[in-house]
């Protein structure tokens, strides 16, 4: 009888532990709302790299956009080992990084609706 209850309780604390906070990850990871942070700073790198500093035949794209996000590292207070150690977590963890760019999508909308001008009255 004793083994049962020390069964049932060994179960129970397995069950509770399993169902810990999701929210947390593995030593090293950024958090979710920090990657996503990073990641959107980042992709906006990308886009001005591709957009402007492309075209400027005095510089090259590649350095530019590594300069750019080490600047974005150091203003996130991450390294650039551990944005790409999370970059790769988020990877494997699919359903993580769909959240996250899912996120990320609703925000870069929700900006296009703030920016978007109205037209002029005209007389």
């Amino acid at each position: 009888m004793m083994r049962i209850y020390l069964l049932l309780f060994y179960s129970l604390i397995g069950f509770v532990s399993s169902c810990e906070n999701k929210n947390t990850m593995p030593e090293g990871i950024l958090q979710r709302d920090k990657m996503q942070a990073v990641m959107w700073d980042v992709l906006k790198a990308d886009v001005f790299t591709r957009d402007f500093i492309i075209k400027d035949t005095s510089k090259k794209a590649v350095e530019e956009n590594l300069k750019l996000q080490l600047d974005i590292f150091a203003i996130h207070h991450i390294s650039k080992d551990e944005f790409y150690k999370s970059f790769n977590y988020y990877k494997l963890n699919t359903g993580l990084m769909k959240e996250m760019m899912d996120s990320m999508i609703v925000k870069a909308e929700r900006n296009k609706e703030k920016i978007k001008v109205k037209p002029l009255l005209t007389e």
